[in-house]
């Protein structure tokens, strides 16, 4: 496989006399590692400025971390974040575009609907847009498959930088076919180009193919961990860890006052009652290393992935919440702080796009029922993505 980084540098005259900035992180990498801004500046790309997601251009920074303006120590560009302090952060000011012909985008995405590079593309676009600024993203492959999808679409009223634009919670696209999709079906006006990777096809993963895989973030180490991530995900909305700082981030679940032995079982027989497959359940215990329960002992259980092909992420992590809040009910609770700048909409209904699972699991109702209903959301969502996808 090639990705659209190095598919550009073949022929970069497209952008030949153009002020360029650039929208990316530690993963704007070439297949040997080097990374894109040396990689353009070396073709004669005019790079003006960098920006930054969520965890900054280096991946410094933990989720829901303010990131400054700085300059890159590495290239010494001026770099402007765009995840700093408050909502209004997460777009890109006309200011730092009016030095700017185009903006493009290089960072591997993981495929899920609350993993927030994706919205960052989106708002990017939405600020390039009006001002006759053209996005080229440079495409790379869903790496959980481009086929699998999961979920509903953010209902109005839910949105954040968790949800957005209205796409189901495991896509099955990639940012290229994504930034097609808001272009046409979310009402954001912006030229859009996307040059394609190649050698990639849609019932890949990224490990049948032969690009690195560099961390996306600073707790998605593994394929293996992002495969569950649309489902684990949604353990940020309740008062658990989800181990964070732990070398098994979103494999972990779990609290100091857990029994884990407990939560196990819960999740067996949860998980018979739904029909969830491809996933084994152990009890475990750990020490998180940021966020809730940090340097705490925890305890509750690990998921092991036994068949990627058979399991229903976001399932899985609906069971996970269920197991935990059985287990002890008087102790489990819903996330009470901000969630991405939200304060007036539970997290839970943020991650999830309306409020059926949150309702299913507080009034112990069938999670498979949550499912059946958001299977029209789902449908829906498969026949507007099919007039957008690229491979």
């Amino acid at each position: 496989m090639r990705s659209g980084l190095e598919v550009l540098l073949d022929d970069p005259r497209s952008l030949r006399g153009a002020r360029v900035a650039l929208l990316c992180n530690h993963t704007a990498v070439d297949r040997q590692l080097r990374h894109a801004v040396d990689r353009l500046q070396a073709v004669g790309v005019n790079l003006v400025r960098l920006f930054a997601p969520e965890h900054g251009v280096r991946a410094t920074a933990q989720d829901m971390e303010g990131v400054g303006e700085q300059r890159d120590p590495v290239s010494g560009l001026p770099v402007v974040s765009l995840y700093g302090n408050d909502a209004a952060s997460l777009h890109p000011q006309a200011v730092h575009l009016a030095d700017v012909d185009v903006l493009l985008f290089d960072i591997q995405d993981i495929g899920a609907r609350y993993y927030t590079y994706q919205a960052s593309l989106g708002f990017a676009m939405q600020a390039a847009g009006p001002l006759g600024k053209k996005v080229v993203v440079l495409d790379r492959p869903n790496p959980i498959d481009g086929v699998t999808v999961e979920g509903n679409v953010v209902h109005p009223g839910f949105e954040s930088f968790v949800g957005a634009f209205p796409i189901a919670v495991r896509h099955g696209m990639t940012v290229g076919e994504l930034a097609r999709y808001f272009q046409r079906f979310c009402g954001v006006p912006c030229e859009v180009d996307v040059v394609r990777c190649e050698g990639w096809e849609r019932s890949r993963w990224f490990d049948e193919g032969d690009l690195p895989w560099v961390y996306p973030s600073p707790n998605m180490p593994t394929l293996e961990t992002a495969t569950l991530y649309p489902g684990m995900c949604l353990v940020e909305a309740t008062n658990l860890s989800e181990g964070r700082g732990t070398t098994r981030p979103f494999h972990l679940v779990g609290a100091p006052w857990l029994d884990p032995q407990r939560v196990v079982a819960e999740a067996e027989a949860s998980a018979a009652r739904c029909g969830l497959e491809g996933v084994a359940f152990r009890p475990a215990a750990f020490v998180p290393g940021f966020q809730k329960h940090a340097r705490q002992p925890c305890r509750g259980m690990e998921v092991h992935l036994v068949d990627r092909r058979r399991v229903h992420t976001l399932l899985l992590g609906m069971v996970a919440l269920e197991a935990c809040r059985n287990a002890d009910p008087a102790r489990f609770g819903w996330r009470a702080e901000p969630y991405e700048f939200v304060s007036h909409v539970p997290a839970i209904d943020l991650l999830t796009g309306d409020t059926a699972c949150r309702e299913a699991l507080e009034s112990g109702g069938s999670l498979r029922a949550v499912l059946d209903g958001w299977e029209a959301d789902r449908t829906a969502f498969l026949a507007r993505r099919a007039e957008v996808l690229l491979y």
